[in-house]
């Protein structure tokens, strides 16, 4: 018998509050690098590797290129559909199965869930072939090693006769401690891992059956889908239109046919510092450490410093997490609470609340290093081969140092090479772009000097990722996106026309 072919989804949803100040909105979880410099969904799609390389992403329109770049990472191939709102699970879930054929065997993974054991994993999920191919929906539960009281259980019934699976009795959503211990001491219950494996054309049905209204909206979104590159765009009306539920509450509670097969690996779904923690080796005194961090008469304290000396002195029973521009202590009891402090900060206005200093961008990124009252100092990374896009600004002028690599500079149609410890001057007004015409990376220091130095006084000419839409006018005045209404495909701002300034130069030193 021939093996069937399973085509994975990744769900790359979530906000990212829960891990802060590592994981932002800008930057959630699954997306920063957590383990061994690799971030979840990095780890997560070289897992699915081992059962197909053609991987399907469902993503936020905003990190389009954070996805794209871990699927470069991690060897995979395959597509991604761009939601331009969050719908939850279920919209996600119905719009990959409408892009997919009928037969179809679709398995369904989060991004953000660290699995260890490849190997098993790919095990399990084919011995839950049989049951999906027989029109079932099959979900992994995970075997409990504690009374968690932040997952939700599934109780699992008969065996079934393919002897992996069995009928699945009911969902138990989160738990009290108390009703945690009793699900633990009957033994009949696992944790709901929130993986599904099920032919697309199943799942179609179920949500006919039991979710119409957001299988309707996701059948609306997928009729106009705008392909750009490897990138799906759903139609915004019909999505935003979409009711946001979960699969679990929209489906799979209602739905009677579904199956369980129990993973008896490691298995964490990363939802807090504390969890982060139990992913590294404790020392005899209790303390977790990652990177540059140490102890000295502590105990109990995880600390996450992967960027410079961190020391904990007689803590007990504590957090620290370190980054480049935020730094939170709590204490582990608090683990699940982080979320109240990016809310607390995000109402006094804070942009770390939401925003990292590293920005990645589909020519590469890069870090805010320095600011203050008219000047801005940032890192460029350039991939080999990038290049940004065709530019120029109306209140700054920009100098760039190469550090690293060759630089291909654009600046009034004059064309320059720039190599390691040149630099160029860009005034004011310049029509100008940067690219690495090389093959390996190109580092790049910028200093921005002017009168106001937001990202969005930015007028594109021309760009590779599709970023620069044609350009329209207004009577003076060219109608074009800021480089923030450009990524997100809001409307058109007018802008002065585009001339560079009397006495532009171009100068290498």
């Amino acid at each position: 018998m021939t093996t069937p072919t399973i085509h994975p989804v990744v769900l790359c949803g979530g906000s990212g509050t829960r891990l802060w100040p590592l994981s932002r909105k800008t930057l959630p979880k699954q997306f920063a690098p957590l383990i061994g410099n690799k971030s979840l969904l990095h780890l997560t799609l070289e897992r699915l590797c081992s059962l197909n390389r053609n991987i399907t992403c469902i993503a936020s329109e905003d990190h389009r290129f954070l996805v794209r770049e871990a699927v470069d990472k991690a060897g995979a191939t395959g597509r991604q559909i761009l939601e331009p709102v969050a719908r939850n699970t279920a919209a996600a879930m119905a719009a990959a199965a409408l892009r997919a054929g009928s037969d179809d065997l679709l398995l369904f993974a989060p991004a953000d869930h660290h699995i260890p054991d490849t190997a098993l994993f790919a095990q399990t999920v084919r011995s839950g072939v049989e049951a999906a191919l027989a029109g079932q929906i099959v979900t992994f539960g995970v075997s409990p090693t504690f009374a968690s009281t932040a997952y939700g259980y599934i109780e699992a019934g008969a065996a079934a006769a393919d002897g992996h699976s069995r009928a699945v009795v009911r969902f138990v959503e989160k738990p009290t401690a108390a009703v945690a211990e009793s699900l633990i001491l009957h033994g009949g219950y696992c944790w709901n891992a929130g993986i599904f494996l099920v032919k697309a054309g199943v799942l179609v049905a179920a949500l006919r059956a039991h979710a119409p209204d957001i299988l309707q909206a996701c059948e609306r979104a997928t009729a106009d889908i705008t392909a750009d590159g490897s990138f799906d765009r759903l139609d915004r009306e019909a999505f935003e239109a979409c009711r946001s539920d979960s699969i679990d509450y929209a489906v799979l509670e209602k739905h009677q046919d579904i199956a369980v097969v129990r993973f008896e690996g490691n298995w964490s779904d990363v939802g807090s510092w504390n969890a982060v923690a139990a992913l590294h080796p404790a020392d005899e005194a209790g303390n977790r450490l990652n990177g540059k961090a140490s102890t000295l008469r502590s105990r109990n304290t995880f600390i996450h410093a992967p960027y410079r000396p961190v020391v904990a002195l007689g803590t007990d029973n504590l957090i620290i997490v370190d980054t480049p521009d935020a730094v939170l202590v709590a204490s582990a009891d608090c683990a699940q609470q982080v979320g109240d402090v990016v809310r607390m900060l995000t109402q006094g206005g804070q942009a770390e609340a939401t925003e990292h200093r590293r920005v990645v961008r589909p020519w590469g990124a890069y870090d805010r290093l320095d600011f203050g009252d008219r000047f801005q100092v940032k890192r460029l990374t350039v991939n080999p081969g990038g290049k940004l896009s065709l530019q120029m600004h109306h209140h700054r002028a920009e100098h760039w140092i190469v550090v690293q690599g060759t630089a291909k500079a654009t600046c009034d149609g004059q064309v320059t090479l720039v190599r390691e410890n040149e630099s160029i001057y860009l005034p004011l007004g310049a029509i100008h772009r940067l690219e690495n015409p090389g093959k390996t990376m190109l580092e790049v220091i910028e200093v921005q000097t002017g009168g106001y130095l937001g990202e969005d006084d930015i007028v594109r000419f021309d760009d590779t990722y599709g970023r620069c839409p044609s350009i329209k006018t207004r009577g003076d005045a060219a109608v074009l996106p800021s480089d923030a209404a450009a990524g997100a495909g809001a409307d058109a701002i007018a802008v002065p026309q585009m001339t560079s300034p009397p006495g532009s130069r171009v100068a290498i030193t």
